[in-house]
């Protein structure tokens, strides 16, 4: 199916809605980080301090539900009217030397207005497994082809609209260092991955070329202060994939896990905590409006993130640039949300834009809720050092290097997973 065409008009509008607040002062100095006090994810908004797993899930939850979907990413829609229709187009029982069955799976999406489109998942299954396994769901960035060499891997249907943009990216196995297939197919994991543009590209003026197209009420320039922006569009379609991934016969639906990396990392987190059968949320150098907390205010901010990726959130978010003390909420309670199931945090010790520390913090300010379950959060508010694993119920690390996923990323990753179903 074809696209439909980009009007110029548009192209200029996104140049200038990403030209506002883009030079908001960025800080790097711990000592510069401003006192704040983080709201406490066990108090409800009319004063009423949570004591028990149930009062969590029928008050606080709920509330803190409401305020991310209402003032930071959008409100997903509980109804959208729109179809999935799903083909194999392609099966190879001996991939990867043998080591896997993969299946390539084309999503048509089609909404109430007639208009459709496509998107390509890619899975591999592990072949030495007898049972059920489980399975790591993850967006890539360039297409399906280039997170693997394997030459009979279908480039994903977005190609090129996105490459409208002058990408010079996309070629086959341009990303595979960030995909650990064989290791985590030897450990008996499965693995899917779709190209997050083929769900909705990653721009203001090619939104309009993806999933808010079958939308007819959705004006991708004219949004409601509460209106669902890409990253919960993306969020929308991690549970697509997981739609259909319950429906494979070697797949483990009771333990699916939702993985992403910077904006993904973000987009995973979101779609983890609405979607129950995400069972581990994996959240990799997420940072500003991922897994760091907003309030200390150190790399990218609120302010730098509104004026960049404006496309990403609702338009009431922009209230909070270079506003974060008005904050009514903070990422801590983000992470919250998903107990009692288990969240990961991943973090780069160069990583300076995604605030490793204020991703650490994060995870740690969650633990009252995981307590409420009976769990173990972080116990130790420092930091740990590089390379060393922190796994209980929720896990943490960090590594050296820079803003990325990495073998050890995936290693840390398996082991944790392991740990916590075996």
């Amino acid at each position: 199916m074809k696209r439909f065409e980009i009007f110029s008009l548009a192209l200029l509008t996104a140049a200038l809605i990403a030209a506002q607040n883009k030079n908001s002062p960025v800080n790097y100095d711990e000592s510069k980080v401003p006192a704040f006090e983080l709201p406490d994810p066990l108090r409800c908004e009319n004063g009423l301090q949570i004591e028990t797993a149930r009062q969590w899930e029928s008050l606080r939850r709920p509330e803190l539900l409401r305020m991310f979907g209402e003032q930071e990413y959008g409100v997903t829609p509980q109804r959208t009217g729109i179809k999935v229709k799903h083909d194999v187009v392609a099966l190879n029982p001996n991939a990867m030397g043998g080591l896997a069955t993969q299946k390539q799976v084309r999503f048509t999406f089609t909404g109430k207005n007639g208009k459709s489109l496509d998107a390509m998942l890619l899975l591999y299954i592990p072949n030495a497994s007898k049972r059920r396994v489980p399975v790591i769901v993850s967006y890539n960035f360039h297409g399906n082809q280039t997170t693997t060499m394997e030459p009979n891997v279908i480039p994903s249907p977005s190609k090129e609209v996105v490459k409208r943009l002058g990408s010079e990216a996309w070629v086959r196995g341009e990303q595979s260092s960030r995909w650990s297939y064989e290791l985590a197919l030897k450990r008996g994991y499965a693995v899917a991955t779709m190209n997050y543009h083929d769900i909705c590209p990653d721009s203001p003026e090619l939104m309009a070329l993806g999933i808010p197209s079958l939308l007819p009420d959705y004006d991708v320039w004219n949004r409601k202060e509460n209106e669902w922006g890409a990253i919960g569009i993306w969020a929308w379609g991690y549970s697509r994939i997981a739609d259909y991934l319950q429906k494979e016969k070697r797949i483990d639906k009771s333990r699916m896990v939702v993985l992403g990396h910077s904006r993904l990392g973000k987009t995973a987190v979101w779609a983890g905590v609405q979607d129950k059968r995400f069972k581990a949320v994996l959240s990799n150098d997420s940072g500003c409006s991922g897994a760091a907390l907003s309030k200390r205010v150190f790399g990218e901010n609120v302010g730098r993130i509104t004026a960049n990726f404006p496309h990403w959130f609702c338009p009431a978010f922009n209230q909070y640039s270079e506003n974060e003390a008005s904050l009514p909420f903070d990422q801590h309670e983000l992470l919250a949300l998903i107990a009692p199931r288990h969240a990961y945090v991943a973090s780069a010790e160069d990583d300076s834009w995604a605030d490793p520390k204020g991703e650490y913090l994060s995870l740690y300010y969650a633990g009252p809720v995981y307590r409420l379950y009976g769990m173990q959060g972080l116990p130790n508010i420092e930091q740990p050092a590089v390379h060393q694993p922190q796994h209980y119920d929720v896990g943490y690390h960090i590594r050296a290097g820079k803003h990325d996923v990495t073998p050890y990323d995936w290693q840390c990753y398996l082991d944790f997973l392991d740990a916590i179903w075996h």
